[in-house]
């Protein structure tokens, strides 16, 4: 089996996601290919090079491809589709963006957001906001596939692939880059993060937020939050977590004045330990709390972060 893995990166460095894919890949098969699509990407490629089950790593590295334009980086797929019986990229927005074209061009369908590959055909994947696992095999002789990183572990780091120049350049000129307004912290980004302390409806407002911003700090964590504080204009949209927001599994949640609601455990039911403070005690979030706190978070968490 020859597998391409599409590299997540911002033209300076990999994302974890890309990591993540490819150690989901290497379950399949031990053939894998890295395309690192951008511009000036250099260090990328040397990063990709390293990467212990990678083989090769393919270079396209133009002008086209530096914002990543999902009708740029489906047609490069689509045009080295074909030698590869898998095709694997993160389920983040920017696969999500590009992978369904791909699927689309090569007449295939698309396997969405798997957590687990039981063989090169038969893979499962979450549905109803992870409250059901669906197993599907699929036939097509290309399998087009979006990887939820969170379930899988990070590859090892110690290669030296070969790397492969391509002289393709897609430019469908069918869209183009107009500007991005990015959020800048200190903190970890919210799907890397060993830690992460969310806030909910409960924390009021969002100047409450500090609270929280306070303690991520000593934590070394990342701030999230749920749909509820969001829609109530608490905090902007790039720090919710759940089924419309982004999927987590660090090491510690801890998950403040939040009710629970079906949709946010989706995105942080599988984090390997899980704590809530809430001062209802029959909020949903005690029944996938690892740890449970029955409290006014005002109070518990200046406590908790003085005792830090």
């Amino acid at each position: 089996m020859k597998i391409l893995v599409i590299a997540e990166h911002n033209n300076n460095a990999l994302k974890s996601d890309t990591y993540k894919t490819v150690s989901a890949a290497s379950q399949i098969g031990s053939d894998i290919h890295l395309l690192v699509a951008g511009y000036n990407c250099e260090t990328v490629i040397d990063e990709a090079t390293k990467i212990t089950e990678v083989a090769t790593v393919l270079k396209a590295d133009e002008a086209c491809y530096e914002y990543q334009l999902a009708e740029n980086i489906a047609d490069l797929v689509f045009n080295l589709g074909a030698k590869y019986t898998h095709i694997l990229a993160p389920a983040t927005t920017t696969g999500k963006n590009f992978m369904p074209r791909v699927a689309a061009l090569l007449d295939v369908a698309q396997i969405s957001d798997i957590t687990e590959i039981i063989n090169g055909n038969v893979f499962k994947r979450p549905i109803y906001a992870g409250n059901a696992i669906a197993t599907v095999e699929s036939e097509d002789p290309i399998k087009v596939i979006t990887v939820r990183s969170s379930a899988f572990d990070v590859a090892s780091r110690d290669g030296n692939a070969a790397t492969v120049q391509l002289e393709l350049i897609c430019d469908s000129q069918s869209s183009s880059f107009v500007n991005e307004e990015l959020t800048k912290s200190e903190r970890p980004e919210l799907p890397a993060a060993d830690i992460v302390v969310s806030g909910g409806r409960g924390m009021q407002n969002g100047d409450n937020f500090k609270l929280l911003e306070s303690l991520a700090d000593k934590l070394g964590a990342a701030v999230g939050a749920s749909r509820a504080a969001v829609d109530a204009g608490f905090v902007p949209n790039d720090m919710q977590v759940g089924q419309t927001g982004k999927i987590v599994a660090p090491n510690l949640y801890i998950a403040v004045g939040i009710s629970g609601a079906i949709q946010h455990l989706a995105g942080m039911k599988d984090s390997k330990t899980i704590v809530a403070i809430n001062k209802d005690e029959d909020a949903p979030i005690f029944q996938v709390a690892d740890y449970g706190l029955v409290a006014d978070l005002f109070d518990a968490v200046p406590e908790l972060e003085s005792k830090l």
